[in-house]
């Protein structure tokens, strides 16, 4: 059992095989029915016998018993049915609701990758106002990640049991005041410590977003909004450097902070009118809840129970001689029961992502190669603005407008990468979505960007140069990057399947502690091997990581049926 929020199908009984599996009475929907032994008939004349309760496992398919019978077969008042469609499976909402629901959580995942990077620019006036080096002051970008990705390991179990929509807010809402923490402090020790908080804050409008696209698309659906996802994370970690850029240039440094304010805060109370609960095992808990409490009202009003569903005009009369025509349903939810404790849950998700990192070859290379990608990501926080203010003159404001060929890479990426997939569903189907390996064979050409983007920069970024030559190979490393992100996340998840949330905590911890770090050692490294010689190192580094997707075209299949976990999964591939 695994209790991360990333990338998986949850919602219960309804959409997997473990009630199948239970040796239990059932109805004729696949309801499970149990009574309950302890609790004995009791009557109220001499002809009228009140059923036993009855328990049954809801699931979103559960036909649900709406109309009540009374003692003396009568119609009488009694409480309506409470509204039950708040509660429908998110799968089954309508394209409008589920589109909303995705930019609103595309628009809050852009917003945390912007706060990531849009510290790098008030560098200048706040390391003289603390009297701190570069080095120390990129430390708030270091903590900034290590909150960024230890958080959700904690957090995840109590959206498990109290769901997404109040986690998400609450975090968004730490995410806002630490912002503004930012904007107040006056000592570099304060503004660590908000820069701390804001990353554990704004952890879960990124790790969450994942879980909430699982929630409401289908797979056959999912790739669009996962690309939508990947690509509103590059393109704010390219906007928050870019704006903050013309910000720290013509404005106070608490100004970039304070715009960030605005901006949170505004899409946190969005979030907090649109945004509706996506877990199943939340919401058949909550309709549950709300349906036992009506049979109640029911009772006291005199109802004996209620009719069986099952036993409609459809059902042959054979089968209605064998069904009871009145029971005293309770309503109860498998998975809420087979929940651990919250420490529990907590523990393993705290120890699972690392027993996987370190037994799982196939996830150990892949969150080497996301977390070295990452890095590169990062670093050019500290490289855009060295080599074009070296080299061309640059100031604050025109370093920051560089950052916009992050975000025009990001951009080119998400259009390419929805319409590529469509091509080769079409064109080759289960070949291509039948097995994880299929996912790979665009990221053979197109992670490839990276390194050959990373060594026409380093081979381009001379004064002699015009700036834009140099800047065509960020837009390169860029698109790279997000194709290396997305194949991570899709063969990650289609490899571990149920395991598939601690895969991916393990690659997310991996990826925000070696990306924080970079941006400590980027000014050492590229003054100290020069610009050309650091990188080229990087994309040689980046280079011989790429190669791994082309292996395990070939070799991945074997690989998975070594492993003891991904092999259970193998016998599904429709190669």
């Amino acid at each position: 059992m695994n209790y991360n929020e990333l990338g998986t199908d949850d919602h219960g009984p309804a959409h997997s095989s473990d009630t199948e599996k239970l040796d239990i009475d059932r109805g004729q929907d696949g309801s499970i029915l149990q009574p309950l032994p302890e609790v004995s008939s009791e009557t109220t004349n001499a002809s009228t016998i009140i059923p036993e309760i009855e328990y049954v496992y809801l699931n979103f398919n559960t036909k649900i018993a709406t109309r009540p019978v009374f003692t003396d077969g009568s119609v009488r008042d009694y409480p309506p049915c409470p509204e039950l469609k708040e509660y429908d499976n998110p799968f089954t909402w309508s394209r409008t609701r589920k589109n909303l629901m995705t930019w609103v959580s595309c628009a809050t995942n852009m917003t945390a990758a912007y706060a990531a990077g849009s510290y790098a620019s008030p560098e200048a006036q706040l390391t003289q106002l603390w009297g701190v080096s570069r080095v120390a002051y990129n430390v708030g970008i270091t903590i900034f990640t290590a909150g960024f990705g230890v958080a959700p390991m904690v957090l995840a179990p109590f959206s498990e049991i109290n769901g997404r929509r109040p986690v998400f807010i609450a975090t968004g809402l730490l995410f806002v005041i630490c912002q503004l923490g930012c904007s107040l402090t006056n000592s570099y020790s304060g503004m660590l410590a908000a820069r701390l908080f804001a990353g554990i804050g704004g952890s879960t409008f990124s790790t969450m977003v994942g879980g909430i696209l699982a929630d409401i698309w289908v797979s056959s659906e999912r790739n669009t909004p996962m690309v939508l996802f990947t690509g509103a994370t590059l393109f704010g970690t390219g906007l928050g450097p870019l704006v903050s850029g013309f910000v720290a240039q013509r404005l106070l440094w608490r100004w970039v902070f304070y715009i960030q304010i605005i901006t949170s805060g505004v899409l946190v109370g969005l979030v907090t009118i649109f945004f509706k609960e996506t877990r199943g095992p939340i919401l058949l808990s909550r309709k549950a809840r709300a349906l036992n409490k009506w049979f109640e009202k029911l009772e006291s009003c005199g109802a004996i129970g209620m009719e069986n569903p099952d036993t409609s005009s459809t059902t042959s009369f054979s089968d209605k001689l064998h069904e009871p025509k009145v029971l005293r349903i309770r309503y109860k939810v498998l998975a809420a029961e087979q929940r651990a404790s919250i420490w529990k849950m907590i523990s393993v998700s705290l120890t699972l992502p690392a027993r996987l990192l370190f037994t799982e070859p196939i996830l150990m290379c892949f969150s080497l190669w996301i977390s070295f990608s990452w890095a590169v990501l990062y670093l050019q926080f500290g490289a855009i603005p060295l080599v074009y203010e070296t080299n061309h003159g640059f100031n604050l404001e025109e370093t920051g407008a560089i950052f916009s060929a992050v975000c025009i890479g990001g951009i080119l990426s998400t259009v390419l990468s929805i319409y590529q997939d469509k091509w080769a569903v079409r064109r080759y189907g289960s070949r291509f979505t039948g097995s994880p390996e299929g996912r790979l064979w665009f990221t053979c050409a197109e992670g490839l960007l990276m390194p050959l983007g990373m060594f026409f920069f380093g081979w381009t970024c001379y004064s002699s140069i015009h700036w834009i030559v140099p800047t065509l190979g960020i837009v390169a490393v860029t698109m790279g990057i997000f194709s290396i992100f997305l194949a991570t996340f899709n063969y990650t998840a289609d490899c571990y399947q149920t395991y598939a949330s601690s895969a991916l905590a393990a690659s997310g911890i991996c990826r925000n502690f070696l990306g924080g770090s970079f941006p400590l050692v980027t000014v050492q490294m590229f003054q100290g091997m020069g610009f050309q010689g650091a990188s080229s190192l990087l994309g040689g580094i980046a280079l011989l990581l790429a190669l791994g997707p082309g292996l395990l075209i070939w070799y991945g299949p074997k690989i998975r049926l070594k492993s003891k976990v991904t092999r259970q999964f193998v016998a599904h591939d429709k190669t």
